[in-house]
């Protein structure tokens, strides 16, 4: 069960994608998970054979909880598991035959061993066979062992499901406790500029004319690739908690704040997000929207993100504050553009102004450091082209 927010403890396992004896390889979408941000797709990250279905649709399980058990292919280079979300000592999502506790671990064959009534009992009575450990000599399933099974079933009371109205509220919750965590753990400092965006925005507005309807650019994705651009000079800023220390993360994932039309509020990450043109991160950036709105997040989109960028200019506002989310190191807001009186050349002009904030763990990085962060933007955006 993947790790998918600061505070997540469990999920709920309420689709596989995939079933036993199917071929699965790395960013297959293998299962679909509940949690309090919604339904998530959950990526297998090593090629192989789904050898064995371990959790059951409907169940609940704590984080780090194998689901399933995959052969990887001969000869197969390592998994490489996305950028962890919390301290390494939990376990990664989908996990490898290697990982499974021997007790668990099918035989030799890649089958249970089944004594022929328990088999026939089990069929007779629902029971399914990849959820049980046989207490007979060797791990074999007997009849009691079928029996035992079918009375904690028939003795386990019956969950109601949730009504989908109480996710809001969960949602809230979570944050919630997210947020709290991060101002009790984390020494924020705060630090802002004002940013001049008229040579961004005249650049973005004959950009366009050369682009059709649906593949012209907002001005927010030429803030999101900024900041991106931004980290490759400092880049303690894209760093992630691991343990007791913070660990620079070698891909610049940018994690786009999205509220929900249901409330509240989710992060998904935009991959690789320095290494994408304008265009590709325009189309990027529009899919995850649609899909953290409408469900089909990837596991890995909210695992993955090393920084924030929240916005909140389309609400009327000029300054945000951020809280940083566990377990990154910094998070940047930006208000809305606003025309100014602006010092150009000695006269003042009125000028779009932007207010980009950055708030940033004390313990990473400090304030010189952030202001080189938050330079480094400003002057990116006055060469948008080369964006």
């Amino acid at each position: 069960m993947p790790i998918l927010t600061a505070d997540m403890s469990a999920g709920t396992l309420t689709t596989w994608r995939k079933k036993a004896g199917d071929t699965v390889k790395r960013g297959d979408i293998i299962a679909e998970v509940e949690t309090d941000k919604g339904l998530i797709d959950v990526e297998v990250f090593t090629g192989g054979t789904v050898e064995q279905i371990l959790v059951q649709p409907g169940a609940t399980v704590p984080t780090g909880t194998v689901l399933a058990i995959i052969r990887e292919e001969p000869g197969a280079a390592p998994a490489l598991a996305p950028t962890p979300s919390v301290p390494p000592a939990l376990p990664s999502p989908v996990s490898a035959t290697k990982q499974v506790a021997p007790a668990q671990a099918p035989s030799a064959a890649g089958r249970a061993r089944v004594s022929p009534l328990a088999r026939k009992l089990a069929a007779d009575l629902g029971i399914d066979l990849t959820t049980l450990h046989g207490a007979g000599p060797g791990g074999v399933i007997r009849r009691e062992d079928i029996e035992r099974a079918a009375a904690m079933r028939a003795e386990a009371p019956v969950k109601e499901p949730r009504p989908l109205l109480d996710r809001p509220a969960r949602l809230r919750q979570t944050i919630g406790a997210a947020m709290a965590r991060s101002k009790r753990e984390i020494p924020h400092y705060y630090l802002s500029a004002t940013i001049d965006m008229h040579r961004a925005l005249t650049w973005l507005n004959e950009e366009n004319l050369t682009r059709s309807v649906t593949d012209r650019l907002l001005y927010g994705v030429l803030l999101i690739k900024a900041v991106a651009l931004a980290l490759r000079q400092v880049p303690e800023l894209n760093s992630i908690w691991r343990g007791a220390e913070a660990v620079p993360s070698a891909g610049i994932h940018v994690g786009v704040a999205v509220s929900l039309r249901g409330g509240g509020l989710i992060a998904p990450a935009l991959h690789d997000t320095d290494r994408q043109a304008l265009g590709d991160l325009m189309r990027s950036f529009r899919d995850l929207v649609h899909r953290a709105r409408s469900g089909g997040v990837k596991s890995s989109e909210l695992s993955d993100p090393t920084i924030t960028v929240t916005s909140l200019g389309e609400q009327g506002v000029e300054s945000v504050f951020p809280i940083i989310y566990p377990p990154q190191v910094a998070i940047v807001g930006f208000g809305k553009i606003a025309e100014r009186p602006w010092s150009v050349d000695g006269q003042v002009v009125s000028r779009p102004l932007i207010v980009a904030t950055l708030a940033a763990d004390h313990r990473v990085s400090d304030g010189h450091r952030a202001g080189l962060f938050l330079a480094a933007v400003d002057r990116l955006l006055q060469e948008p082209a080369r964006l």
